[in-house]
């Protein structure tokens, strides 16, 4: 009987690589974390935390972005804020999957020393799913999937449009899977972290042991890795977000991998790759930190009011869309006119400016710090 995929391979999951070929990426990538964390380090403390709420906003929103669920941007930097103890402004309410998914990160990052069980994967995918249900459908919930409606089978693409990219083993087979996968993830082999980490998220993802959530929680395990191979629990580049941003080729790799043959040596360079470009993206992060303290540090006395304040923070971490005086009356609940006093107070202070693109309202944007 022909068996397609590796985890029906004979000598699963026994998982192959030559090393050799990958010593050149794995270099750069120690040398650029080694790099990025030293400069994080090197910053006060509550930049690093500006940086690291950063990081993980960008985080919860790619790795969701990649199911194709999109996040309120301003619910999860305010959860991810109250977890880490960092007081922000305009902090709002979070809904609770958006707080399922922030305590599933924070937990596997926070405490990445700790062994991973069962236990803590169930409560990870309660996390994600505190009610039950995946959009419409009820699932099961905390639980290794059942596979009641067919196999299960791992597609990207609209509905009606689906690609299969492989099919998972069965579930029958899923606890004596995971109590293999668990005790290898938890031993004291000796293997090169970064190595582990890719090694982890291609075992977990061809697992697939719940009957949602698997992508997301795969990530969570990349970065309890990359925490252990960084030796911090402050997390200052973003897998999710480089593996949101190749997506395609992240699917294309997983479907040549799962059917090829237990030498994974081409996903482990993919994956290294992916890592070397998320170590390099970081450095907008850090731009972006840095630009919001210069920008406090040369305006903070020029302020006018609470309201200018909230929407220069806004703009600062990324305002959606374009600004004008009837978003900013919306946002700060106050009359247009005020809004338009605000305004023009910031553009005589040299803050804002008019947007050079015509259309039919006035736009507004910050203008470049010199």
């Amino acid at each position: 009987m022909f068996k397609p995929y590796i985890h029906q391979k004979e000598n699963w999951p026994n998982f192959e690589w030559n090393s050799t070929s990958l010593i050149q990426l794995i270099s750069e990538v120690r040398n650029l974390q080694g790099k990025i964390v030293g400069k994080m380090e090197a910053l006060g403390f509550d930049l690093r935390n500006e940086a690291v709420l950063e990081t993980l906003t960008l985080d919860v929103i790619k790795s969701t972005e990649i199911e194709g669920e999109i996040l309120d941007i301003a619910q999860v930097r305010s959860s991810l804020a109250r977890r880490l103890g960092i007081e922000i402004e305009n902090s709002v309410y979070s809904e609770r999957n958006i707080d399922g998914i922030v305590d599933m990160l924070i937990d596997a990052t926070h405490n990445y020393k700790k062994e991973l069980t069962k236990e803590r994967l169930f409560s990870w995918h309660f996390a994600l799913f505190p009610i039950g249900r995946s959009g419409l459908f009820e699932i099961t919930v905390g639980n290794w999937r059942e596979d009641t409606t067919g196999p299960m089978q791992v597609v990207s693409g609209a509905i009606g449009k689906e690609k299969v990219h492989f099919e998972a083993p069965n579930s029958e087979h899923i606890s004596n899977e995971m109590e293999i996968f668990l005790e290898w993830f938890n031993s004291n082999k000796k293997i090169e972290p970064i190595i582990k980490a890719g090694i982890a998220h291609l075992w977990f993802v061809t697992i697939h042991p719940f009957e949602d959530g698997n992508g997301r929680i795969s990530r969570a395990i990349t970065d309890m890795l990359l925490a252990r191979a960084d030796g911090i629990s402050q997390r200052y580049y973003s897998m999710s977000s480089q593996i949101r941003k190749e997506r395609k080729s992240y699917y294309e790799i997983l479907e040549k991998t799962q059917q090829g043959s237990l030498d994974i040596t081409n996903w482990l360079n993919w994956f290294l790759n992916c890592l070397l470009n998320s170590l390099k993206s970081s450095e907008t992060i850090l731009i972006k930190v840095l630009h919001k303290h210069r920008f406090w540090n040369k305006y903070a006395t020029e302020i006018q009011n609470e309201r200018q304040k909230n929407m220069l923070n806004r703009l600062l971490d990324g305002f959606t869309g374009k600004l004008t005086t009837s978003k900013w009356a919306k946002i700060n609940k106050c009359s247009q006119d005020t809004a338009l006093r605000d305004i023009q107070f910031l553009i005589d202070k040299g803050i804002l400016a008019k947007e050079k693109a015509g259309g039919r309202s006035t736009n507004y944007e910050l203008i470049e710090i010199k």
